[in-house]
């Protein structure tokens, strides 16, 4: 008799749980949806091109919580940033901002635990086999590094130069989290994250 793979077993575990999640917080994401829609003029979902498993480009999806620009500005966000809207900025401390990637995780885009999926530009600096084990498994929602660096802008508000300080000092320690997921992940591990994740944002 075979067992069901981890792979397989991880991706069963998510659909079970995103899409029962995704169908409950549906009414309060319409709302959330329509709060951002009055908030400032732009459609309520914003979709970035993020790198994802194997290094397949694809678009994640967010709550809009920035004023609509041509995309000219910083790629690393800060506390006080003039861009973020007054109802961004609620949903970017209670991280309600991420509920639309339960779309992507049923997609299959992403998972609920696994390391954060950056832009391009930023998965280009990590070292050629750290890349290429970190891009081994679906990007998560929340993961070891989501849980320690949530309050990321707050810490790179107190920066000379934002996007340097995230990359000489947030980048490695992400990259460390990120290869200790992939080494020894698992459903149980990914069930531990969870519930740890819930009590920061509770937190």
């Amino acid at each position: 008799m075979t067992t069901a793979s981890p792979g397989f077993a991880k991706r069963a575990m998510d659909v079970a749980l995103a899409a029962p999640a995704l169908a409950i917080l549906a009414p309060a994401m319409l709302c959330i949806a329509l709060w951002v829609r009055l908030d400032s003029p732009g459609p309520a979902l914003y979709r970035q091109q993020r790198v994802g498993r194997g290094g397949k480009v694809f678009r994640i999806h967010k709550f809009r919580t920035m004023r609509v620009h041509d995309g000219s500005g910083p790629q690393v966000t800060v506390a006080g940033d003039t861009r973020v809207t007054r109802a961004g900025r609620w949903l970017r401390r209670t991280k309600l901002d991420e509920l639309p990637q339960l779309i992507d995780v049923l997609k299959g885009d992403m998972s609920l635990v696994g390391p954060r999926p950056e832009v391009s530009h930023y998965m280009a600096l990590y070292p050629a086999e750290a890349r290429a084990q970190i891009l081994s498994v679906r990007p998560g929602i929340t993961d070891r590094a989501a849980i320690e660096f949530r309050d990321e802008e707050r810490i790179l508000a107190g920066a000379a130069d934002p996007a340097a300080a995230y990359v000489a000092h947030i980048m490695p320690v992400k990259q460390r989290y990120y290869l200790a997921y992939v080494a020894r992940h698992s459903v149980a591990g990914d069930l531990r994250i969870l519930w740890d994740t819930l009590k920061a944002l509770v937190r």
